[in-house]
């Protein structure tokens, strides 16, 4: 053997040494420090606890910072004190949710097998595995994507013809920022009780029309009803995440920035659809009435990495009407209903929008619901192929 040869393989015999030696298989892990500051609800004789991981307690659950790689784990733990099995539903929780092997893969060591073994064989029996059989106690973790300050976290538990749903508000430990579990950003106005739909559909109406930033209005075209649980559960089931950016503070409605910004990723992690949200000072049957803006930024998939997403894409309606789509698939949506908003606006200097005028006003209410069971009020009239003001057909 050359001396070159004899070299690299020294070198390769060291790395798969130091590979072996990087990682050992923690000792027994004490969830008491989790179960202290866990999140605990009950419904229909099931119980359902959560937490999620600090960056210390991963690396004592899993002998390395699993957050550090993009990965949020949370603890969970069910007790079903029912009579049938419990199956957990990874997609309610988080659509792009992270498998155990996948997450452990990242962790991975070179040329080292065996230890690479032993890390898949530690996360697969520390993950949440289903069924929860009847009068069982299980727990484990979930592999999800992180979101800053605030944890809703989605628990779907199917059983038999049932869903039995949680969502749960967890604080995220290293979060120096972190608020209040279900708080909003600003702080909630005097709101106006209100029980009568005529009287519900008459306020909207009235509220502003527009978000205002460096003397620019852009239209508020979405209207959310129904309890903050309901809502963020619905548009977590549709990939939203929270997501405030740069510039998202600018736009002012009531005084103040939006309350709550979400963004749903789309292919290559451009942003698809965003949604500014501001705490109307109204409720209705005693739920919150949330004022949205939903956008496209301009160029989409298609505008250069980088580039800024605080100019929309003019066609305001479009991106309120995949809204509605996504809220009837999401399971949440009990009514729906078009009330007038902006008024109509046809692309002009100054003015980069286009829109019809109507505001989606969508009420959710807790999971399971169908496609069948929405309920649409007989408000605004709304044509769904009539073209936005200042639209004309391609000529023959």
């Amino acid at each position: 053997m050359s001396a070159a040869h004899r070299l690299v393989a020294c070198a390769l015999l060291g790395l798969s040494l130091a590979g072996c030696a990087s990682w050992q298989a923690p000792a027994q892990f004490d969830d008491a420090g989790l179960r202290a500051r866990a999140v605990a609800a009950l419904r229909e004789d099931v119980q359902v606890a959560a937490a999620v991981l600090s960056a210390e307690d991963s690396r004592r659950m899993f002998g390395a910072d699993v957050n550090a790689s993009g990965v949020q784990p949370v603890w969970i733990e069910v007790r079903n004190g029912t009579r049938e099995p419990l199956w957990l539903l990874s997609p309610g929780t988080d659509p792009d949710y992270f498998s155990p092997l996948e997450v452990a893969w990242s962790m991975h060591k070179l040329l080292a097998a065996d230890t690479n073994a032993r890390i898949d064989d530690h996360f697969h029996r520390l993950a949440f595995r289903s069924p929860v059989l009847a009068g069982e106690t299980r727990k484990g973790v979930l592999f999800i994507n992180p979101e800053r300050r605030t944890r809703l976290l989605n628990i779907d538990l199917f059983q038999k013809e049932r869903l039995i749903p949680f969502t749960l508000f967890l604080s995220v430990p290293d979060d120096a920022a972190a608020a209040p579990s279900g708080a909003a950003a600003a702080s909630a106005p005097a709101a106006s009780e209100i029980a009568d739909p005529a009287a519900l559909r008459a306020a909207l109406e009235r509220l502003p029309c527009c978000a205002v930033a460096a003397g620019e209005a852009t239209p508020l075209n979405a209207i959310f009803v129904g309890d903050l649980a309901d809502i963020g559960a619905a548009l977590v089931r549709r990939s939203y995440r929270r997501d405030p950016r740069t510039g998202d503070a600018a736009h002012q409605v009531f005084g103040h920035g939006p309350d709550v910004v979400l963004r749903k990723q789309a292919q290559a992690g451009a942003p698809a659809t965003q949604l500014r949200l501001w705490l109307a000072p109204l409720r209705f049957e005693g739920r919150a009435v949330y004022l949205v803006q939903v956008s496209r930024p301009v160029g989409g998939r298609f505008a250069p990495r980088g580039a800024s997403d605080g100019v929309l894409h003019e066609d305001m309606d479009e991106a309120r009407n995949l809204l509605v789509q996504d809220m009837m698939y999401s399971g949440g949506l009990a009514k729906l209903a078009f009330a007038n908003g902006a008024g109509p606006q046809a692309p002009a200097a100054g003015a980069r929008y286009a829109t019809d005028g109507l505001r989606a006003v969508l009420f959710l209410a807790t999971r399971p619901l169908s496609l069948a069971d929405v309920e649409f009020l007989d408000w605004a009239p709304f044509l769904g192929l009539q073209e936005p003001p200042g639209r004309t057909e391609n000529p023959r």
